[in-house]
C-alpha cells in the first residue's frame, strides 16, 4: 500500500523563545542557571514580557524529530495542539516552513500556546522556563487519523503520557496506524517521565511499539536495571528494534539476538546538547522509512546528532541533505 508520509508525528507544540540574559534576570525571577523549570501561564507571560528580543521558532521534542526528516527529504506530518494565538501561529508557520504538514486546529479556549523560554547567560549557560499551556490538552479529538493511516511510520513522544487524555490518543493513533499496516515508535523522551509512569511505558513498549528510542539514563530507569548492558538484555526482544544513544559513545541499535554499535560522529566542538537525540531519531527514520539496514539508519542517526550539538538550538541551521552528501555520499 502506497502512503502518502513516511512518518507522522505526536508530541508538545511549544515555541522555543532563545533570548539574552543577565544573571541579575535568573536571580529576580529565582531562576537556577543551566537548569529547566515548569511555570505556569502568568510567570510565562511576566518572563515574556521583562525579556528582550529573542529568536522564535517552533519546538518539543516530536516536533524537532519532524522536522529533521522533512529537512533531509521525508515526507513528514505532525499533530499538536497549540493555541489560537501569536505564538500558536509562529509555531505552525514555521513547522510548515521546513515542510512537514501541520494541520491540528488550533484551540479557541483555554491555556495559551506552550512555550519554552531559554535564557543565554553571557557564560553560555541555559535556563529553560517551559509553559506547556495548550500543548498538554491534546486529546482524542484533535487526531488526524486519516494522516496517522497514510503514514508508513507513527512516532510518539513520551512527554506527552503525564496526561490521561493524551495517552487515550497515542493508543487510538497507535492502533489505526497498526490497522493500516504502518509501525510505531516512541521516543522515552526523559529519565524523570520514565520514572512517573514506569509501568504504563512497559505496557506500551510491550504492546504497541515497534521501534524504541531511549538513551542510556531512561532505558536504565525503565528496567531499574544497574547497569546499560542490564537494560539492553531486559529490552531485547520486547519490541522489533530498540536504538538506544550513548552519548559520546555513539549508540546501540538491537534487533531480535542481533546488536548493532554504531559510532559517533564528531562534527566540531560541543556547544548544545539540546536536540541530539531528537534529531538521532530523525535521521534514523528517515533512513528507516526509505527502506535502509539497520546500521546505515543508525549512522545517519549519529550524523544528524553530531551536528546539532556544534550549535545553539534544536534544529540543525546547515542543510542536512548536504551533510549527508559531504559525510555518507
Amino acid at each position: 500500500m502506497t502512503k502518502t508520509f513516511d512518518v507522522v508525528g505526536i508530541g508538545n507544540a511549544i515555541v522555543d523563545v532563545l533570548v539574552q540574559a543577565d544573571d541579575d534576570l535568573l536571580d529576580n525571577f529565582e531562576l537556577t542557571k543551566g537548569t529547566m523549570a515548569l511555570v505556569d501561564e502568568q510567570q510565562a507571560e511576566t518572563l515574556y514580557a521583562r525579556v528582550g528580543p529573542g529568536l522564535e521558532t517552533s519546538g518539543g521534542s516530536a516536533a524537532n524529530t519532524l522536522a529533521g526528516v522533512a529537512q533531509l527529504g521525508g515526507r513528514a506530518g505532525f499533530i499538536g495542539r497549540v493555541r489560537n494565538d501569536q505564538l500558536g501561529g509562529i509555531f505552525a508557520h514555521d513547522i510548515r516552513s521546513v515542510g512537514a504538514r501541520f494541520e491540528t486546529p488550533a484551540a479557541t479556549e483555554g491555556p495559551s500556546t506552550a512555550r519554552c523560554l531559554i535564557l543565554v547567560t553571557p557564560d553560555a549557560q541555559r535556563t529553560m522556563c517551559t509553559y506547556l499551556g495548550a500543548s498538554v490538552g491534546l486529546d482524542p479529538a484533535d487526531l488526524d487519523l486519516e494522516m496517522v493511516a497514510q503514514a508508513k511510520l507513527l512516532y510518539l513522544e513520551g512527554y506527552l503520557w503525564d496526561s490521561d487524555d493524551a495517552k487515550a490518543a497515542f493508543i487510538a493513533a497507535a492502533e489505526v496506524a497498526r490497522a493500516h499496516g504502518g509501525e510505531v515508535a516512541l521516543s522515552l523522551s526523559d529519565a524523570f517521565c520514565v520514572e512517573r509512569h514506569r509501568d504504563s511505558f512497559q505496557e506500551l513498549v510491550d504492546g504497541h511499539v515497534d521501534i524504541l528510542f531511549a538513551n542510556e539514563m531512561e532505558i536504565t530507569a525503565l528496567y531499574k536495571a544497574n547497569s546499560f548492558e542490564e537494560a539492553a538484555d531486559q529490552v531485547r526482544g520486547r519490541c522489533q528494534v530498540a536504538a538506544l544513544t550513548r552519548s559520546e559513545l555513539g549508540s546501540v541499535i538491537l534487533n531480535g539476538a542481533a546488536s548493532h554499535t554504531i559510532e559517533p560522529f564528531r562534527l566540531g566542538p560541543l556547544v548544545d546538547t539540546t536536540g541530539a537525540g531528537d534529531l538521532y531519531a530523525a535521521g534514523f527514520l528517515h533512513a528507516y522509512t526509505q527502506g535502509q539496514d539497520l546500521e546505515a539508519c543508525g549512522r545517519l542517526g549519529s550524523l544528524c546528532a553530531g551536528q546539532v550539538v556544534t550549535q545553539l538550538g534544536p534544529r540543525p541551521q546547515g542543510s542536512l541533505k548536504e551533510l549527508v552528501a559531504q559525510h555518507l555520499g
